[in-house]
């Protein structure tokens, strides 16, 4: 853990349109899995902690209204392109540690894909759970690093095949694993805590359109493929392409999440 709330932001640098192509595919169809778990549903005021470049702040902008709906996020570029998406919502430069929102101004707060990131969880999920009122719903969900997300293992156990030191995810981040979201969410002082798996998929036409995404350098996945040499990621590639099957032609991964709601 680091003191610095904004640790987490340094690995998604990247710009919109390339979170988008890598892992936003997965996100979009996510988002009203995460959303139907939690309850969401008009006429709930809702806050997207770690909104990203929108793609739970979207669903629930079909659901509640735009006036309804708030987010953050501390990665300037995620946010620059969910307000481009979303003019009408109330979105604010923040961490998830430090919610620039008053006590119980929300009926839910959600946060997809964010607090394996965050600097400090239980202080994270602590600040949701203030800013929902009495008797509301904090809920979270990360990608399952146990083999439920594809894209994200096999990419790993390719990197670590070839490189035993490399910083994985699979080991270094939290939260990926049956019960940790749930001890997190009541260390944290949320009750009626319910966990439960979501599953999505995403479908490329090539595996030469996986790999251009992989290169974009988006996440710490990203981040380490892009600080290979173009030895080392030829090398990758390939196990990365062995690792899924060696597909040759159009194929689909799935990604499944773990999610937990609990009540404030």
């Amino acid at each position: 853990m680091t003191d610095d709330p904004h640790a987490g932001t340094r690995t998604f640098l990247a710009g919109g349109s390339a979170y988008d192509a890598f892992m936003g595919r997965y996100a979009v169809p996510l988002a009203p899995l995460l959303a139907d778990a939690a309850g969401v549903s008009a006429p709930m005021r809702a806050l997207d902690v770690g909104c990203g470049t929108g793609a739970l702040t979207g669903e629930l902008v079909t659901r509640l209204g735009a006036d309804q709906v708030a987010g953050c996020d501390p990665a300037p570029a995620q946010l620059a392109a969910c307000r481009e998406r979303f003019p009408d919502v109330d979105l604010r430069a923040a961490p998830a540690e430090s919610l620039p929102f008053d006590d119980g101004a929300f009926d839910v707060s959600l946060a997809q894909l964010v607090i394996h990131f965050v600097s400090d969880p239980v202080r994270s999920v602590g600040e949701m759970r203030r800013v929902v009122r009495p008797g509301g719903r904090v809920g979270a969900c990360v990608w399952d690093f146990e083999g439920g997300m594809q894209l994200l293992v096999s990419l790993w156990e390719a990197v670590v095949e070839l490189d035993a030191g490399a910083p994985s995810e699979l080991i270094l981040r939290p939260f990926g694993r049956a019960g940790e979201l749930g001890s997190l969410f009541r260390e944290a002082g949320l009750v009626d805590v319910r966990e439960e798996v979501l599953a999505v998929e995403s479908r490329y036409e090539s595996f030469e359109e996986l790999w251009s995404t992989v290169l974009l350098g988006v996440g710490p996945a990203g981040a380490y493929v892009t600080s290979l040499d173009e030895e080392g990621r030829a090398a990758l590639r390939d196990a990365f392409h062995a690792r899924i099957g060696l597909p040759g032609g159009a194929f689909s991964l799935s990604a499944t999440a773990r999610a937990v709601v609990g009540t404030v």
